[in-house]
């Protein structure tokens, strides 16, 4: 439906053929490159990890972070606790690309990095796909503490994970279909409502 290709576009992963896109005002094109991404932090489906420590991967997020906070950001995404279980802790190696870790834990590991950059403008795109229930719900809770003050764009199938939204777009079909919180949408008794009402099963995989 083109959800991943929007969240692309703000930071100029690609280029912008028509239309505009703004923050406060300011055309993203009028935008230095690095400007731009150094106040946007991303969290994706896919998540690339380097091969390194566990230290290392999330201090990517910030290069001059201490470890203290390095330390805070792997507490808020639940993360803290598994990494003590380990024999080498912080300094355990994740192997080429994460090959050593579950597809949970990088994904931890990237939340980890958007909590230690602390970025105003936050996208997360499938981030709690990998997650299980449990461990989503933790990292909901931190990521709604992060989004205070600051704009945060929220990609799920999962609509627990949004329904605390200050806005939510349905889109289908490259288009925005409906619009409104949580309660707006409920009333309106459309695609969301039927889907809400199907529960967190398989049916939520119908909406795009």
């Amino acid at each position: 439906a083109g959800k991943s290709t929007l969240c692309n576009l703000i930071p100029k992963f690609y280029p912008i053929d028509s239309g505009v896109i703004s923050i406060d005002g300011y055309h993203i094109d009028e935008l230095d490159n690095g400007y731009l991404r150094g106040n946007i932090g991303v969290v994706a489906q896919e998540v690339f990890i380097f091969s390194g420590t566990i230290r290392d991967n999330i201090r990517y997020g910030r290069p001059d972070a201490s470890d203290a906070e390095i330390i805070e950001a792997a507490r808020y995404a639940n993360l803290h606790d598994y990494i003590l279980t380990l024999p080498d802790e912080y300094e355990t190696a994740v192997g080429e690309r994460g090959v050593k870790l579950s597809g949970g834990q990088k994904q931890r590991i990237s939340i980890a990095r958007a909590f230690l950059k602390n970025p105003p403008i936050l996208i997360f795109d499938e981030a709690t796909s990998s997650l299980d229930n449990i461990t989503e719900r933790a990292i909901q809770t931190s990521i709604e503490k992060l989004a205070v003050g600051r704009t945060a764009i929220i990609v799920a199938h999962r609509l627990s994970t949004i329904q605390n939204a200050d806005r939510i777009l349905v889109i289908q079909d490259q288009k925005i279909t409906e619009d409104g919180t949580h309660d707006e949408l409920m009333r309106k008794n459309g695609t969301y409502a039927r889907i809400y009402g199907a529960g967190d099963n398989e049916l939520k995989r119908d909406l795009p």
